[in-house]
Parts: C-alpha cells; sequence; structure tokens
C-alpha cells in the first residue's frame, strides 16, 4: 500500500502547530505497519537554506494555474528512512514566513496543482493521497473535477484531515475561474456565503473525511464547534471518523531528554523533584516553598481557555499554589501575566517566549498541567504532559475528552483531572480536587505512575489510518 502525505508542515522541515507533528511522525509509523509512506511539501526559503546540500533535484516541469504557467521544480530527499519530495517555486515559496501573506489562495491552489501534476515524473505510485488543513485542501477538488478523468489518475483515492476547523481557506468568488480554472458547473462545490471555502470543497470530494480525535468529529458537526461548516460535514457524515493523535515517544522521552536537568522514567519518578527545583530555579520561583506546581505551555489566545484562568487566577493562587507559564499570543493576556508575576513575585513566572527547550523542563518540573480549552481538536500538550508524569487539568472537549480520564481515588484509574463545561469555577473546581489528590500521597503516587503508564504513541493510531486506507482500497 502506498500512501503520500501532501502536507505544508512536516517536522523537522516546517512547523506551526501540530499539522507539523502529525507530518512529521506519522509516516514513519505507518512504514512499521508494512505501508510505503511518503510526504510532499512546498520547498520554502528555511528549507532550502538548510537543507540545501541533502536536496536532490529530479525534474522542472510547467503547470496551469487559471492562465497562469507556473514553472515547477521537483526535489527529493530522504530524512529518518522516509523519503520527502518538495515542490519548489521561488515566486510563491521563497519567503520568510509560511503563511499571512495576500496570496495565500494563490500560493496553496498552485501547491496543491503542482502536487497533483507530479505524481506523472516521481518514482512513485500512490493508491492515496492524504491531505490535511485548507492548504492542501483543492487537491481532491482538481482531482475530482479535472484530473480523474485521466488514466494514470483514475483509481487514486483521496483522505481529507481537518485538524482545525477555524482555518478553512476562505477567499473572493472571482478566484473560481481567474486562478482555478473551474468551470461554471463545479462552483458549487467550493462556494459557500457568496466566497470560495478551500475547507468545504476538499470535505465534498474527499473519498474520506477525518479529524484528529473521535470527540472533535462528533463536534464538529455542531454549529458552536464548525465555524459555519456544520451542515457540510453532516451531509457528509457517512465517510467521517476521528482518530486521535499520537506523539513521537523519541522526541518526547524524559529518559533520554537533554534539556532536562535529571532524567529519569516510571521506574524512577521520585528524581522528578529535581526537575521541579532546578526549573524553579531558573524561573525565579521560590526553591524554599514546597507548593505543589502548575505548568501551562500553549498559545495565549481565547480559544485555549484563558479567559477562564484570567477570571479566577487570584482564587486559585489563594490555594497556596505556585505557577509557571511559557507561551505567546493575544497582547491581553501576555500583559496580564506579566503583572501577575510581579504581583505574585517569587510564585508566578510568566514567560513570554518560544522555547522548545524550556518547554520540556517545564513538562519535567511541572507537578500539575493545565488546559483549560474551549476548543482543542486533539491536543499534544496534554498528552507530552503524561509522558513526563505530570498530571493534566483539562476541560472535556476533543482530543482532552478522549485522552484524559478522570481519577477516580474508589478504583485507582484514571490518569488525569477534567471538568465540563466552560465556566472559571468549573474550572477552579478541577484545580483544587486537583489539589486535594496532591496532598494525599497514596493516590498521588497511583495518578502519577497511571499517567506515565497512558500510551499516547502513534501505533494504535497508525493502525487505525492502516484499516482506513485498506477500507479505500
Amino acid at each position: 500500500m502506498n500512501i503520500l502525505f501532501i502536507s505544508t508542515e512536516a517536522v523537522p522541515f516546517a512547523k506551526t502547530g501540530g499539522l507539523g507533528d502529525v507530518i512529521g511522525s506519522l509516516p514513519g509509523e505507518l512504514a512499521d505497519q508494512g505501508v510505503d509512506a511518503r510526504v510532499m511539501l512546498p520547498l520554502y526559503k528555511r528549507i532550502k537554506e538548510k537543507y540545501r546540500e541533502s536536496l536532490v533535484f529530479q525534474k522542472d516541469f510547467p503547470v496551469a494555474l487559471g492562465w497562469r504557467n507556473c514553472y515547477c521544480g521537483l526535489f527529493t530527499m530522504e530524512y529518518n528512512d522516509v523519503i520527502y519530495y518538495f515542490i519548489d517555486n521561488e515566486q510563491y515559496f521563497l519567503r520568510d514566513g509560511y503563511y499571512g501573506y495576500y496570496d495565500d489562495g494563490e500560493r496553496f491552489a498552485y501547491f496543491s496543482k503542482a502536487a497533483l501534476e507530479a505524481l506523472q515524473y516521481l518514482d512513485f505510485e500512490p493508491d492515496i493521497l492524504h491531505c490535511s488543513e485548507w492548504q492542501s485542501a483543492m487537491v481532491p477538488v482538481f482531482l475530482k473535477t479535472i484530473y480523474q478523468q485521466e488514466q494514470q489518475y483514475r483509481d487514486l483515492r483521496t483522505v481529507f484531515t481537518i485538524h482545525n476547523i477555524e482555518y478553512q481557506g476562505v477567499f473572493g468568488k472571482e478566484i473560481l475561474q481567474d486562478l482555478l480554472g473551474l468551470d461554471r458547473e463545479h462552483e458549487s462545490i467550493l462556494l459557500m456565503d457568496g466566497n470560495v471555502n478551500f475547507m468545504k470543497g476538499a470535505v465534498v470530494t474527499c473519498d474520506r473525511l477525518t479529524t484528529v480525535s473521535p470527540s472533535y468529529a462528533e463536534e464538529i458537526t455542531y454549529p458552536f464547534y464548525a465555524h459555519g461548516l456544520h451542515s457540510i460535514i453532516d451531509e457528509n457524515r457517512y465517510k467521517l471518523s476521528g482518530i486521535i493523535n499520537g506523539i513521537d515517544y523519541k522526541l518526547y522521552n524524559p529518559y533520554r531528554d537533554k534539556a532536562l536537568s535529571v532524567n529519569y522514567s516510571r521506574n524512577s519518578a521520585d528524581k522528578k523533584i529535581l526537575n521541579k527545583e532546578a526549573l524553579k530555579a531558573e524561573v525565579g520561583l521560590d526553591t524554599a516553598v514546597d507548593a505543589p506546581l502548575i505548568g501551562m505551555i500553549g498559545r495565549l489566545v481565547e480559544h485555549k481557555g484563558l479567559s477562564l484562568i484570567t477570571h479566577v487566577f487570584d482564587e486559585m493562587m489563594s490555594s497556596g499554589i505556585q505557577f509557571v507559564l511559557l507561551g505567546t499570543g493575544d497582547e491581553k493576556f501576555e500583559q496580564f501575566f506579566r503583572e501577575k508575576s510581579a504581583q505574585y513575585k517569587g510564585r508566578v513566572a510568566a514567560i513570554t517566549a518560544f522555547s522548545p527547550e524550556l518547554a520540556s523542563r517545564i513538562y519535567a518540573g511541572a507537578d500539575l498541567f493545565l488546559m483549560p480549552s474551549i476548543s482543542e481538536p486533539c491536543g499534544l500538550a496534554q498528552m507530552i504532559a503524561l509522558r513526563y508524569g505530570t498530571i493534566p487539568i483539562v476541560r472535556a472537549t476533543g482530543g482532552l475528552r478522549d485522552s484524559i480520564t478522570p481519577y477516580d481515588p474508589e478504583t485507582g484509574k484514571g490518569n488525569g483531572v477534567r471538568f465540563e463545561s466552560i465556566n472559571a469555577h468549573d474550572m477552579l473546581d478541577a484545580v483544587q480536587r486537583a489539589l486535594r489528590l496532591y496532598q494525599e500521597p497514596e493516590h498521588w503516587h497511583r495518578l502519577v505512575q497511571n499517567a506515565f503508564k497512558t500510551d499516547c504513541s502513534w501505533k494504535k493510531s497508525a493502525i487505525e489510518y492502516v484499516e482506513l486506507y485498506k477500507s479505500l482500497l
């Protein structure tokens, strides 16, 4: 079985969020299941500069985009036993960033078209094209409307994965013929509320539709979560499934993580306290205070539940905790935590920056990890926290619901603490429940061991993807 992932991110080449982690990990896991999985990416400026000596030029060919006749260069490279193909066009991709440009619609319509054209020149015949997010959403659209009439493309099937339905690729109607070159008979595939919607087109035309957790697959059929696409998703529910993401166990491993002060494992969990002491000293927390330490890592934006925290932060601090935060985002939230760092000097540390190394030390050094998200398609941070023996406190949404089971003192089962509603005091109650468990050594030890034992690897998810692919063939 041959699978080609067509994506705009993959670790280590390009990453802005969870998509990069998924495409950087899943193909390798599929290889362990006997699948030949390869990846196609845009040749961004950063990739060209960093991997110039490793990239092998294959061929150049023209790509028709509306009335435009565009250049495309095809490069290859092998990394961690996975073959990557790169689509080169300096007009579109030789830029400092990945997204956020005025011509993003044109850039990624080109990428989707070029990816399909490139299939003619590969030393590889995929059975399935697996696309993700709006940036590669035009692949199934172009395939169904233009390419599948040709013999080489006739048996190709597509899987489209929604990682975050909030970002749909919405552009003016005028690009239908000018840029996409689609006939009037195909307008209904893409048009929504008077605009062209790339994600809608993929939902309608793909052969299988997936999201990154079972709960999120259900949630996006409701208006609250779907950002206007709920009726389209519901109409295509028959081909929808949710497969939760995993994490890279080689990358996230407290026993081998070089960023940590002291390495440890489930069998040496007592060494975790040494990382806590080192973290507190590093970020300026009072090392003489023996208090539960709550950590938080991520984007400081509304849908991550930041308003819940700001609403009851002082009440949370009255419980005697210490708090460390790492992340950037909306200025109002950054300013809030800067002020709280000054107000609770030695008890609150807010680092408004991006640092993977410090993130590792927070995962290892914190006792509890707070994720009160309003919406969380999958979430990786709670899984990484479990891997490091740190107990997640989460709102029951999306992948948080699917990966965190509330701890039950009577049975000793469960790996975290959950709350249901979008309510600041419900979140505060969850924090206080977690703190009570922290004060009971027998329950706390069992809960930490449960966290370590939770399997968040890609193995189970990879098997589910293989079954999905087989159903298409």
